[in-house]
């Protein structure tokens, strides 16, 4: 399903799960994103950030702006949050016993999220822990870090669309990495250090906005919303 230039899976959950289960068994690499609004019009202006959306191998809808916009072009997309993606895999791998590296966050997040999710499925294997950085220049110690724990899942949390740039760039010198998702403020929300938002609030699509009231600085991000849905109503009248 195209929305604005991105291609995104059609795929609810459950499926988004099992597929990346079964390519994971199979030793098929997969390079996932979670895309909202603000993916898409970023790759809107820069083609290298398109491209690695066109080569990624599962795209899926995180953000209700995608959704609401996929049921406007007449094509719903079902959505399938990086939360509670992360949270869906996490009991799989576990009884897999599938080794798992989280990188990124602020010092000491990483850490924290993932003895939370250890806690809640016990037998979880986590190879390493790694805040780092997102800028290129401080890839070979991330990558050195990573590669020498041989991790099979690789969650990076530097934010979009650094963390997507980041495994672009070195998920070829990872040979032993499955997995690779950027999941955003995921760590910052299991560990507790972000508050995650009310189900209802999540279930009417506003979760948006509880981020917003908590943190104004996101206005920043979200400005280029209303440019998004005009686009989207654009597409919807006269087919481009």
């Amino acid at each position: 399903m195209d929305v604005l230039g991105v291609g995104f899976d059609r795929v609810p959950l459950a499926a988004a799960v099992e597929r990346i289960l079964r390519r994971i068994e199979a030793g098929e690499r997969t390079f996932v994103i979670t895309a909202n609004p603000e993916f898409v019009m970023l790759a809107r202006q820069d083609a290298t950030l398109a491209q690695i959306a066109r080569e990624a191998h599962l795209v899926v809808a995180d953000g209700s702006g995608v959704v609401a916009a996929s049921r406007l072009l007449g094509d719903p997309l079902p959505r399938v949050p990086g939360r509670f993606l992360v949270d869906a895999l996490v009991p799989h791998l576990a009884q897999r016993r599938t080794p798992i590296f989280f990188l990124g966050a602020a010092p000491g997040v990483a850490e924290r999220a993932a003895a939370e999710l250890r806690r809640r499925a016990p037998g979880l294997v986590v190879a390493g822990v790694h805040a780092g950085s997102a800028e290129p220049e401080q890839d070979a110690e991330a990558v050195a870090r990573v590669r020498d724990t041989a991790a099979q899942v690789l969650l990076v949390a530097y934010g979009m669309p650094k963390q997507e740039r980041w495994i672009a760039r070195n998920l070829p010198a990872l040979p032993a990495v499955r997995l690779a998702i950027g999941v955003g403020g995921v760590f910052d929300q299991v560990a507790g250090v972000q508050k995650v938002p009310p189900a209802a609030l999540h279930a009417i699509g506003l979760e948006w906005l509880w981020r917003l009231v908590r943190e104004p600085w996101r206005w920043r991000r979200q400005r280029v919303l209303p440019l998004f849905a005009l686009l989207v109503v654009r597409k919807r009248l006269i087919g481009r």
